[in-house]
């Protein structure tokens, strides 16, 4: 399921957490993910993307406004986020709300290896075509 024209997946390979702590193992997941980045001082899309989280439980989506105003972060702050969380095919937008793409963090990442899987054999297909074509 690829959301609009591009989807950016990125993976970035990272030791797991050692201690047992909700937090940090969610911090893990989405820097893992490439979501949360050194930049990101007031961990804003952290925040976000746990807000999401528990919306996504009581399935009730929330607008940019709602995220904005129960995080004390600036319209624009949250869109960037957005947008970079729809990006990567893990939010999706819909009747001007936002909601994460599936209901639990694990069917989220089986959904996102399936994106990855076709990709992959999407790159295999033209490589194998462009090997022919230059007679590799």
């Amino acid at each position: 399921m690829i959301f609009g024209k591009f989807q950016r997946i990125t993976i970035i390979k990272s030791r797991r957490p050692v201690v047992h702590d909700i937090n940090e193992q969610l911090q893990w997941l989405g820097s893992s993910l490439g979501l949360f980045n050194l930049r990101d001082k007031d961990k804003s899309c952290f925040r976000i993307f746990i807000e999401l989280l528990k919306s996504s439980k009581k399935k009730d989506p929330l607008s940019s406004d709602e995220l904005a105003n129960k995080l004390k972060l600036s319209r624009g702050t949250v869109m960037h986020h957005m947008n970079k969380l729809m990006g990567a095919g893990i939010v999706v937008h819909e009747n001007g709300k936002y909601l994460l793409r599936v209901e639990n963090l694990e069917v989220l990442i089986n959904e996102l290896q399936k994106d990855i899987q076709r990709t992959t054999e999407d790159l295999k297909e033209i490589a194998k075509e462009i090997d022919k074509v230059l007679g590799l």
